[in-house]
């Protein structure tokens, strides 16, 4: 059983910065390959970034030259650094991790950017 708690959301104008930050429970995240999804309203879930164990990384094109994923393993954390944000990118975000065939989900955060 792998929980994962998000934090980082709210409100922002557009242009502005967030920063998510995820952790999975026990210090486990240097096995883990991580993702960020995305949820925005009357429309389907959406993969946003994802980080390997080693880290590798995959980017929405949606957001690539804008987000970054990245991982600290010594604080069992992974990050989600949205900058220059576009009302588009309003949603709830969630984190994700896959641990022997089952996935689990956090909670998610709501992201809001406003015009």
């Amino acid at each position: 059983q792998v929980e994962l708690v998000e934090s980082g959301g709210g409100l922002v104008q557009a242009g502005g910065s967030l920063r998510l930050s995820c952790a999975p429970s026990g210090n486990i995240l240097r096995m883990l390959a991580m993702g960020w999804y995305r949820r925005a309203p009357g429309k389907q879930r959406e993969l946003v970034a994802i980080i390997t164990s080693d880290g590798s990384k995959n980017y929405a094109d949606s957001v690539k030259g804008r987000f970054t994923i990245s991982r600290d393993n010594a604080k069992n954390t992974v990050y989600l650094q949205m900058n220059s944000l576009k009302p588009e990118d309003t949603a709830v975000y969630y984190c994700a991790t896959n641990s022997f065939g089952i996935n689990y989900w956090g909670q998610g955060t709501q992201v809001t950017v406003s015009s």
